[in-house]
């Protein structure tokens, strides 16, 4: 049944109650859940402070597993986003971060700053974010200026960058010789057992501006999916969205890349998913 104009904000407010809930059991689940052992219960005990919780796996569970679930969520709402931004910039159904090779150019400076034996905030943060730009702009090089609006060109430009970013990564692996090495392989894997509680909050500083930005051009990205020419004729600057969106795009994944390693699959599918539960819309209720 189509949906009518006055359904989708109640719509919307439905589904955003059932994810809320979705992901509030997630994040009791991933406390509850360990290594060390554990239950909802005893979460229950060490949040609420009701004087029957254990004191290690008090510590355990605000110390170690508290900030890990609070980066995955962090990560799993900026690789999303970046996924639509992708799939709308380039009208492209199998886009994600990854399809331009910018979340490569991350790794490949992120890479870097672990060699060097930098921290990871900020000083990985802005290796894996300079590596990132390096990458988005050779593409916007390739793309050869104002075919930068060009889907085609961007997503040809993207696969060839991403397949020369693998081969720079392995070739930094090659030639790693001491410990690092370990903690690459980890991290490529895609590793959260870093995260903790001051680099949660410095990587929710950073995103939630890029969410901000995204969110105020979420009508001109409606727009845009109608076609560069209908967007320009209806007082949208294309060129100056698609850049702000891609550079956006390219700090969020870059300083999620740095923290949590490469971790697919999750900015392609989370928005298909939403758009068969409330549409393709980018903001229906706006």
């Amino acid at each position: 049944m189509t949906k009518t104009p006055s359904s989708l904000p109640v719509n919307i407010a439905l589904v955003s109650l059932v994810l809320a809930l979705l992901l509030v059991a997630a994040i009791v689940l991933g406390l509850a859940m360990g290594s060390s052992g554990g239950s909802i219960t005893a979460v229950w005990a060490t949040l609420f402070q009701d004087g029957t919780g254990d004191a290690m796996q008090g510590a355990i569970i605000w110390r170690i597993r508290f900030p890990r679930v609070l980066l995955a969520a962090l990560v799993g709402a900026a690789l999303s986003l970046g996924g639509l931004v992708f799939q709308a910039l380039l009208k492209n159904p199998l886009a994600e971060p990854y399809i331009l090779g910018v979340s490569g150019g991350a790794a490949i400076g992120a890479i870097i700053g672990i060699i060097l034996g930098l921290s990871r905030i900020p000083g990985v943060g802005v290796t894996a974010f300079l590596g990132s730009l390096a990458t988005l702009l050779l593409i916007i090089i390739i793309s050869s200026g104002r075919a930068i609006l060009v889907k085609d060109a961007l997503l040809l430009s993207g696969v060839m960058i991403n397949a020369f970013c693998s081969a720079v990564i392995m070739f930094l692996l090659s030639i790693t010789q001491d410990s690092s090495l370990h903690n690459i392989i980890f991290w490529l894997m895609g590793d959260l057992s870093a995260s903790q509680i001051h680099h949660v909050g410095m990587l929710a500083a950073v995103l939630l501006p890029c969410f901000i930005v995204i969110f105020i051009h979420s009508n001109r990205m409606n727009l845009v999916l109608l076609g560069s020419d209908m967007a320009a004729s209806m007082g949208v600057n294309v060129r100056l969205v698609t850049l702000v969106l891609l550079v956006t795009t390219s700090l969020m994944i870059s300083v999620t890349v740095s923290q949590c390693g490469l971790i697919g699959f999750v900015g392609l599918v989370i928005p298909h998913l939403l758009r068969l539960v409330i549409g393709p819309d980018h903001r229906p209720a706006g």
